[in-house]
């Protein structure tokens, strides 16, 4: 991996591959709906999805037919603290990418016309994730444990916020969040030192400055959300504080999410689809965010296991609170962490994301060398002792179904 800085102070950070054919191009930003207040909510998608509608060179019909003429991937996508604009393109092609990319970078216009019509496709995207209860779920898990929080925000927004919005607000937004401080470019593959003057060339341009962004830390709050609607199943997440992405003990945490929920022979998965078939989908996840995270497990189950998931969920997790992982699931974990670490790195775009979430949220890298010792590192102990943390506070619970009868007499401090 390599840093370089651009004459106006631009991050670059690349990664030669020379054994391949194709590249990952990123521009990362560091904005997303925890940048937000309630009243614009939504506006960092929204930009996100602007930014293909078309510039003073090429319109979003060109854009389109530019990346499939080369037989490349252009895409983007908002989270709650960043959004990435990238391109996977073979590396002959890497100019014209480059060169489209940054022209909507810079040069989008927020025609009022397309500005509108692009208002209906996120209504329609609006209406497509309230009808998946099973994704309307996490993101009122975040409202219970996050409350005002801005990271209690959906990333998509409403209808009210973005009916309000114009092509002014949006360019506002971007001149306040789009900086040099907040920018960074990330590239993969088969690059040489001609990808500095590339970038010097089309990137140069961004003169945007200000401030280092300030977050407030969120407090978790151990509240229960319930929205009513007509499913099958009940989908519920259970949450409890984790880790910050900055946290040294976070591979402690993907070695204990591994073990609860992380994968076909989780203690969750396990017992409570395999052994008992009372859930087709059950899993855990971390979330990690610069200066706090989230541990969460879902089930969707019908209505009338749901008392019965739960209750097993917290037999699960008071044996782990008692009793810890066995010796075997650490190395079992480890050796999955280590595989899929490996795996990815044959993968451009996995690496050019690496890259530019590192350089973004942490400013700093690690080689594989680096994370394999940290992976081996970890003791159970330590393990032990961040599980007893972490279930020392009450958890916040959301679950989207036909009734919330099941939930008015769960306690949600039956583990401290």
């Amino acid at each position: 991996m390599n840093k370089h800085i651009l004459s106006n102070g631009l991050r670059l950070v690349v990664e030669p591959i020379p054994t391949c054919r194709s590249v990952a191009f990123g521009i990362w930003v560091k904005t997303g709906s925890r940048n937000e207040q309630q009243h614009h909510n939504g506006i960092s998608h929204f930009i996100e999805h602007m930014l293909f509608k078309g510039t003073d060179k090429y319109s979003a019909k060109d854009i389109a037919e530019l990346f499939d003429g080369i037989g490349g991937n252009v895409n983007a996508f908002t989270s709650k603290e960043y959004t990435c604009y990238y391109a996977k393109v073979l590396d002959e092609h890497l100019p014209i990418a480059v060169e489209a990319l940054a022209d909507m970078f810079f040069r989008s216009t927020f025609d009022p016309t397309e500005l509108e019509k692009e208002k209906n496709v996120i209504f329609e995207e609006i209406s497509m994730y309230e009808d998946t209860p099973d994704d309307m779920v996490h993101d009122l898990i975040a409202s219970a444990a996050y409350e005002d929080h801005s990271l209690g925000y959906t990333i998509i927004g409403t209808e009210q916020n973005l009916t309000a919005m114009n092509s002014d607000t949006l360019k506002q937004y971007m001149k306040n969040q789009y900086t040099i401080e907040n920018t960074v470019i990330a590239i993969a593959g088969n690059i040489d030192d001609s990808i500095v003057q590339l970038m010097e060339q089309h990137f140069s341009g961004l003169q945007n400055k200000g401030s280092e962004v300030l977050y407030t830390p969120p407090t978790f709050h151990s509240n229960l959300k319930y929205h009513e609607k007509k499913t099958e199943q009940n989908h519920i997440c259970l949450s409890l504080p984790g880790l910050s992405a900055k946290d040294d003990r976070v591979y402690a945490m993907v070695l204990l999410n591994n073990a609860i929920g992380g994968g076909m022979s989780s203690r969750l998965f396990q017992e409570i689809r395999e052994k008992r078939g009372m859930a087709y989908s059950v899993y855990s996840y971390h979330t990690s965010y610069q200066d706090g995270g989230m541990f969460t497990i879902y089930t969707g189950t019908a209505p009338k296991q749901t008392e019965d998931v739960l209750k097993v969920t917290m037999e699960l997790l008071s044996e782990l609170k008692d009793k810890g992982l066995t010796a075997g699931e650490l190395r079992k974990g480890k050796e999955q962490m280590k595989g899929s670490l490996i795996l990815s790195l044959e993968s451009t775009s996995s690496r050019m994301n690496r890259l530019g979430k590192n350089e973004l949220m942490l400013d700093r890298h690690y080689d594989m060398d680096e994370i394999i010792e940290r992976i081996e590192s970890v003791q159970l102990d330590q393990i032990q002792e961040l599980t007893l943390e972490m279930l020392a506070t009450p958890f916040a619970l959301s679950m989207v179904g036909q009734t919330d009868k099941v939930l008015e007499g769960f306690r949600r401090d039956q583990l401290v």
